[in-house]
């Protein structure tokens, strides 16, 4: 069975990141965009995960482009706009598609084990599917949904 562990990824700083370096933890993933108007829910994550860490939470943002061109182009850009201005400081991955024939793996099983309302596809930015420890998909969280909003549900996977 496939779990959040099987899959690597690329972070801001371009170095490839196992994912099976957060086995144990509940991972919140988020795909991400800077210029978008869900944008103001960076503060809202870096609150759950300041809040949670230590129990064993993790948050883990992919910026996308894929929705009206909303994230910067380069790496640098993308990493200074979260920490000037959320203090971002949980893990942030390099730019990826999230949804076509580009997607990246880890969307293309996140979107199969849990669709929303377009089918399986991404609707838009901040679209966050919650792991628990094992890495399994237990939910998927429309955009528009807070991520204060979610975090009973982490509290009953920590």
């Amino acid at each position: 069975m496939t779990t959040l562990h099987d899959f690597t990824a690329s972070t801001l700083a371009g170095e490839d990141q196992p994912l099976s370096a957060y086995r144990g933890q509940v991972v919140l993933v988020v795909n991400t965009a800077s210029k978008c108007g869900l944008t103001p829910q960076f503060e809202g994550l870096e609150k759950l995960y300041k809040s949670h860490a230590d129990a064993g939470l993790v948050v883990l943002g992919f910026p996308s482009d894929q929705f009206a061109n909303q994230e910067f182009d380069t790496a640098d850009e993308i990493a200074d706009f979260c920490q000037r201005n959320y203090g971002v400081s949980f893990p942030m991955f390099s730019k990826i598609d999230v949804n076509g024939k580009d997607a990246h793996p880890l969307y293309q099983w996140l979107r199969s084990e849990s669709g929303g309302l377009l089918g399986d596809a991404i609707k838009w930015n901040f679209t966050k599917f919650l792991v628990n420890r094992e890495g399994e998909v237990v939910r998927r969280y429309a955009p528009t949904v807070a991520p204060e909003a979610i975090e009973k549900d982490i509290l009953a996977l920590l």
